[in-house]
């Protein structure tokens, strides 16, 4: 266990747990459909910030990574097809983020937060554009700020 979450309920630190993989279907799908080069470009910043995340969040993206993809390809299927329904379930389970960050480590919030909305834009800038790169829909752009989870900095 993550030594943050020690005083967290399950069902709170699952939702930490579950966060970047909904950050990563919230952008790739804002455009409508969640491509190949999406998925394929979530599943490896998971896995790459399993070694290179700050510090601090080392041993919380190994547990994400874990099984990251695995929830990514269940959630795809459970969330609704719809971009708008998809969109609006994914802001009610992000914003529960506002609740429970203030319970942790403010330190720890504010790298999580930070680094989610590295996460946005990496996979935003994953397709599209010359050669896939430098291109984010507008879609993408209104949601990859993250707006619905409060800065833990403020």
């Amino acid at each position: 266990m993550i030594q943050e979450f020690e005083h967290l309920r399950e069902d709170e630190v699952q939702t930490l747990l579950k966060a970047p993989v909904y950050v990563a279907i919230l952008i790739a799908g804002a455009d409508g459909k969640i491509d190949k080069t999406e998925r394929k470009e979530a599943v490896d910043i998971a896995r790459a910030k399993q070694s290179r995340a700050r510090e601090q969040l080392v041993d919380y993206y190994k547990e994400v990574g874990d099984a990251f993809e695995q929830n990514l390809n269940q959630l795809i299927t459970e969330l609704p097809d719809d971009a708008d329904e998809r969109i609006s379930a994914i802001t009610s389970e992000l914003r529960k983020l506002n609740y429970i960050l203030p319970k942790i480590d403010n330190n720890f919030s504010v790298k999580l937060y930070a680094s989610l909305k590295e996460l946005a834009k990496k996979i935003a800038e994953a397709s599209g554009g010359i050669l896939g790169y430098l291109s984010v829909s507008y879609e993408e752009a209104k949601l990859m700020d993250l707006k619905m989870i409060t800065d833990p900095a403020k």
